[in-house]
């Protein structure tokens, strides 16, 4: 058969057509839902499939997989709490855009990047995909290390305008993220004898607490205000809109789709520093980033649904996962009885195209359901405060304790609301907490597995200059260090002063 006919056989066959659709609807609502994630979904439905073809068993999993990556972002712009971790970086544009009564806007945009982000990344994956694992493969320790680097420097842009609160909050998050057992000598690190810290600190966890919880707590002092009306008669955005953000839309995807395929990466921090990339590039956003800038809601969302595709590239030609999704995915091939890796391509390759145009599929799915459902979650906006913010507690509280089913991860996250709650009481960003521990395993294990293989800091300093990928790392975090001086935005402001002169 050729490659045209591997990719009709999901589109012609309406039992597989069904499932996808059925798998992106899910998503959507489960992506929506704090705590519940993707892995979590995937990994019930490796054992629901079991007995299933394996045709039908794949094609809802990878529904599922899309609708869950976009379905995080419904909760970010409408209740400023992320459904999932790559949402992140879409609260802090697309809930401003809510308290002015724009959610309608804000999720139909999401939307539409998403859409292309996905896009993408299947057009990378199905065209690029040895090519892009070949990349992936050449990034060491040191990388790692320096894309950790680059996330945390990312503090400027997701924090407040005090750097130092930003820093402040970002440190707190370190130090929660290096709790627990030690994964290179097992040692017990501010754990004081207490079993369940052995594990460590959930980040997922901490963000239900600091972004769910804390801000319903923030939110009971002013319960009292009427609920902002939302503006749905402009949901999908036009072709002119779509088009202006385009050059950012490929650019935050490129972005996505090469972090997705480093293994242990994935899309929230893919999301997160397309961000960043965002606010450092766009010149003159029509409203500020952090007040609700349509940027801030194109990056981040082409970038995390871009990275799916990303993802399945070492998955699919190495047997290396890019993601936890992915990881899953690996078990549920090799139950039906195919292994993933270099020799798929060529061993199985309807299994390739079938997941190339099932994630298609569902790209397409997600148009439609993305679209229609928005006029029906707008209305938890409108939720008078004292039925939905006991809502928003109890979702919080589940979703917590859903997640490896522990009491102690509900008790972690009550504790992160209720210091999420100062935070935000004293204008203290809570994103930067997250970040931290998000990003704490990747600096640290990189960073002391980058010394043993280069037996010295001083080596490891010197090998940054011998690999023409950390050097270009390496530039980079010492662009962004630049632009983030005084002097150069006092440079940049005279710049563009200069210009809107020239322009009048």
């Amino acid at each position: 058969m050729s490659v045209l006919q591997y990719l009709l056989v999901p589109i012609m066959d309406i039992h597989l057509l069904i499932l996808v659709s059925i798998g992106v609807l899910s998503g959507i609502y489960i992506g929506a839902i704090p705590g519940l994630s993707g892995t979590m979904a995937v990994s019930l439905l490796v054992s629901f499939t079991f007995g299933w073809e394996t045709n039908p068993a794949i094609a809802l999993m990878l529904g599922v997989f899309v609708g869950v990556v976009y379905g995080g972002s419904r909760s970010a712009v409408l209740l400023n709490i992320p459904g999932a971790p790559a949402a992140v970086a879409t609260a802090l544009d697309g809930y401003p855009m809510a308290l002015k009564g724009e959610a309608g806007r804000a999720m139909g945009i999401a939307t539409s990047q998403s859409v292309v982000g996905t896009l993408i990344g299947i057009v990378v994956l199905a065209c690029f995909a040895p090519l892009v694992s070949k990349l992936a493969l050449k990034f060491t320790s040191v990388d790692y290390l320096l894309l950790g680097v680059m996330g945390m420097m990312m503090v400027g842009s997701i924090g407040s305008k005090s750097i130092f609160r930003g820093l402040t909050t970002a440190a707190i998050g370190v130090l929660l993220g290096t709790i627990g057992m030690d994964s290179m000598t097992a040692a017990h690190r501010f754990t004081f004898g207490v079993t369940y810290l052995l594990p460590g600190v959930n980040y997922v966890v901490a963000m239900i607490g600091l972004f769910g919880i804390a801000e319903a707590l923030v939110q009971i002092t002013t319960k009292d205000i009427q609920p902002i009306k939302q503006k749905i008669d402009k949901i999908v955005p036009s072709l002119d809109v779509v088009k202006k953000y385009m050059p950012l839309t490929v650019r935050s995807s490129i972005v996505g789709v090469l972090v997705g395929a480093l293994p242990g990466a994935g899309g929230d921090i893919a999301a997160l520093l397309t961000y960043d990339q965002a606010k450092r590039t766009v010149k003159n956003p029509e409203v500020p980033f952090g007040e609700g800038a349509v940027e801030g809601l194109v990056a981040p969302e082409a970038a995390n649904n871009a990275a799916i595709g990303g993802a399945f590239i070492p998955m699919l030609t190495l047997g290396i996962p890019g993601d936890a999704v992915t990881a899953v995915m690996i078990g549920a091939l090799t139950i039906h009885g195919l292994k993933p890796g270099p020799n798929m391509m060529t061993a199985s390759p309807d299994m390739f195209y079938l997941i190339v145009s099932c994630l298609f599929i569902a790209s397409i799915a997600l148009v439609f359901f993305g679209m229609t459902g928005i006029k029906i979650f707008t209305k938890i906006v409108e939720i008078p405060k004292g039925i939905l913010l006991p809502i928003i507690i109890i979702l919080s509280v589940v979703g917590s304790y859903a997640i490896n089913n522990s009491l102690f991860d509900m008790f972690w996250a009550i504790g992160f609301g209720v210091l999420g709650y100062f935070f935000k009481r004293y204008d203290y960003p809570v994103a930067p907490c997250v970040l931290g521990i998000i990003l704490t395993k990747l600096l640290e294990e990189n960073y002391r597995r980058g010394i043993l293989l280069n037996k010295s800091v001083s080596g490891l300093i010197l090998s940054i200059f011998h690999s023409p990928i950390s050097f270009s790392l390496f530039a980079l975090i010492v662009v962004m260090f630049g632009t983030q001086t005084k002097t150069y935005k006092k440079w940049k402001a005279a710049r563009d002063a200069k210009a809107d002169v020239k322009a009048v």
